[in-house]
């Protein structure tokens, strides 16, 4: 049986396999394209963990001891270390294969949810990560260099737990969101300032969001040994546990903490590709981040939109601290963040600040500071995994030193540049 194709024109076929436009060609210039794209970050990945083998294996006091009995007892010592640790990273953040595999056999529902909680607390440990990195990536897209997400997290938290200890009487289905919102408008306040600030007189909002940091840790710790603090606690800088109608839901009993948090920030990640890359104010965000006087002279309101996407910013890095109270912790305290707001610098930017790549790179970042815990039973210091972060960051911030090392070309086309405004005092 034949079938009636419709005929295609030989003259426009032959152009279009001439100049590249054919669909098969813009296929395969999109495929190199993301290759490209993702070819540096993955080596900076793959070096972070070769630098990151040498810290654990200078750090190691079996291998000084092997290398003291012989040369090859030595080297054995080095790659069973380096072997052990990774292994222990690995499983610690993802779980034994194994194990994984004898618990869906074995169909007892707690052996199941034990085996697969490495992956759910990776992912425990990937949700404020996204907020945060969402948080930096909408300001690096818009010309800002949000350096306070750190601050504008602790906010949220402190507005979120607020809510959360003094409102009373409310339904689960209000009393949660009510709470959430509490922590973003917290935190956009927190990045309203500097953005109005830098809008207004043109005020660096990299030093100014340094300051809104210190400000923010000093009035948490305020507010954690006053008015928020917990009764009985001694002095201790901590508050209430929040009301049972203020919790995000988790999907599990303890000690597994999955929680509806990891999907809300999944909605936020489209939510800011959508607001990006789909609409008027996107495109005013980003074409004022990447040329101001461009956008100025195309009538777009230059202050409104770095007040808008340093507000926007703040919000998502409030949502952060929301989420790690109502979600996880369900009371404050000073030590609430190991450095969410710091390492989503990192985020995003080895997600070339797309909400995407934030969400695969704090999937990276969740499941290393997971996995870490397991390396720690190998008497591997956890900073190990910081020294790993920062070299990931070092080396995509740096990419010239990734294409040095692999010997690659640089690409052709220039990459669309996404927060040079903001370096050097940016215009207002």
């Amino acid at each position: 049986m034949s079938e009636n194709k419709p005929k295609q024109d030989a003259g426009k076929v032959f152009l279009e396999e001439v100049t590249g436009q054919s669909e098969e060609a813009q296929r395969l210039k999109g495929w190199r394209k993301t290759g490209r794209t993702l070819v540096v970050p993955l080596l900076a990945i793959f070096t972070g963990l070769v630098f990151g083998a040498i810290f654990i294996v200078v750090t190691s006091e079996d291998v000084y001891a092997a290398f003291r009995v012989s040369f090859g007892t030595g080297m054995a010592a080095v790659w069973k270390t380096i072997i052990q640790s990774y292994q222990a990273l690995f499983t610690g953040a993802l779980g034994d294969p194994a194990r994984i595999v004898a618990a869906f056999q074995s169909g007892n529902p707690l052996e199941i949810r034990r085996a697969v909680n490495p992956i759910l607390e990776s992912l425990v440990n990937a949700t404020p990560y996204i907020f945060a990195g969402l948080a930096v990536a909408l300001g690096f897209r818009s010309g800002l260099f949000n350096i306070g997400v750190e601050g504008q997290l602790f906010m949220g938290a402190a507005a979120a737990t607020a809510v959360g200890i003094f409102v009373k009487g409310l339904p689960q289905i209000i009393h949660a969101p009510l709470a959430f919102l509490a922590g973003a408008l917290g935190g956009a306040l927190w990045g309203f300032i500097p953005g109005w600030l830098k809008a207004k007189t043109g005020a660096h909002e990299v030093i100014n969001t340094i300051m809104m940091n210190w400000i923010a840790f000093r009035l948490t710790e305020w507010l954690l040994s006053g008015p928020l603090t917990r009764p009985g606690s001694g002095g201790l800088p901590i508050s209430p546990i929040i009301e049972k109608s203020a919790e995000i839901p988790q999907f599990f009993p303890p000690p597994i903490r999955f929680h509806l948090g990891f999907f809300i920030a999944l909605a936020f990640a489209y939510a800011v590709h959508w607001l990006l890359f789909k609409t008027t104010w996107g495109f005013d965000l980003r074409t004022v981040g990447a040329n101001p006087n461009a956008a100025k002279y195309a009538g777009m309101n230059i202050t409104k939109n770095i007040v808008l996407a340093m507000t926007l910013s703040g919000a998502l890095a409030g949502m952060a601290g929301a989420n790690q109270i109502l979600a996880v912790n369900r009371s404050m305290a000073l030590g609430l963040s190991p450095g969410y707001g710091f390492d989503s610098i990192a985020l995003a930017l080895l997600g070339n600040s797309t909400p995407m790549g934030v969400v695969l790179a704090s999937l990276l970042f969740g499941a290393l500071r997971n996995g870490a815990t397991r390396m720690e039973l190998l008497y591997i210091p956890n900073d190990i995994i910081s020294i790993i972060q920062a070299l990931i960051l070092a080396f995509v911030a740096a990419p010239a030193i990734i294409r040095t090392i692999y010997r690659i070309r640089v690409p052709k086309e220039a990459e669309e540049a996404v927060f040079t405004g903001s370096w050097g005092g940016g215009s207002k």
